[in-house]
């Protein structure tokens, strides 16, 4: 029996494939089993970014998982927005999911948002922003940077314009101007600052038809309405028309 020639280039190849395969094998066994719990932790972090947005921060696992499941109500979509209805304090809160990109990579984050009770007027409740590959200590500060996200709150998100119509107002700025409704820059990373500013025009641009989206304006600033003064877009137009009344007294005052 002739002995097996190891040097030889049908063994090399041979054994090379075999070790190939079965390595892909253990990966791919791997990959699987630990999916759900990769998964999991995904949609945890996911479940953070929301409560962080309002001013819900610092809870671990179950203590999220627990916090999310009593204040989120809802979740829908209006033209391929998707917005989760929440309540904090028996007042009913809007929270936006928002896509952009910044200096390098795409960036993200979720903005809340409720009717200021003394003016109507749409106002930020919370405010988290994320990012793939923004530079550490410039750009990343979009996420790393409470004291930055916190200067949202309070924030005037849409105003009239000198046309009449309503304009997205909340904006991302070098110098401020308009207390009510700018925040100024992350110091060292205007262009990520930029992106977040478009980021936030596209979101609410969809509510004044600023954005060129096949939509009828009229019919989605109602649902907007509805649900951020009930919590659900199911009172009728005039219970609305009676609000918004309300709402311009008060702005004229």
């Amino acid at each position: 029996m002739s002995k097996l020639n190891t040097n030889s280039n049908a063994y090399i190849i041979i054994y090379s494939s075999v070790l190939v395969i079965i390595v892909a094998f253990l990966l791919a066994f791997v990959y699987q089993a630990l999916k759900p719990m990769q998964d999991a932790n995904v949609e945890l972090d996911v479940k953070k970014q929301i409560l962080y947005s309002l001013n819900i921060r610092d809870l671990d696992g179950a203590a999220a998982e627990a916090k999310y499941a009593e204040v989120i109500e809802d979740t829908m979509e209006i033209a391929g927005q998707k917005i989760l209805m929440a309540e904090i304090n028996d007042e009913p809160i809007m929270i936006f999911e928002m896509k952009g990109m910044g200096l390098w990579g795409g960036i993200s984050g979720y903005m809340s948002a409720h009717f200021d009770p003394e003016t109507m007027n749409l106002k930020v409740y919370g405010a988290y922003f994320n990012h793939e590959s923004e530079t550490a200590g410039l750009g990343a500060e979009i996420k790393d940077s409470q004291e930055w996200q916190e200067k949202f709150i309070g924030k005037r998100i849409i105003k009239e314009g000198p046309d009449g119509k309503d304009k997205v107002a909340l904006s991302v700025v070098k110098k401020v101007e308009d207390p009510e409704t700018q925040v100024d820059c992350v110091t060292g990373a205007t262009l990520t600052s930029n992106g977040v500013d478009e980021m936030i025009k596209r979101t609410f641009g969809i509510w004044t038809g600023e954005y060129d989206f096949d939509v009828d304006e009229s019919e989605l600033t109602k649902k907007l309405l509805k649900a951020c003064l009930t919590g659900n877009d199911s009172i009728s137009d005039a219970e609305l028309e009676k609000m918004l009344k309300v709402r311009k007294v008060k702005e004229e005052k």
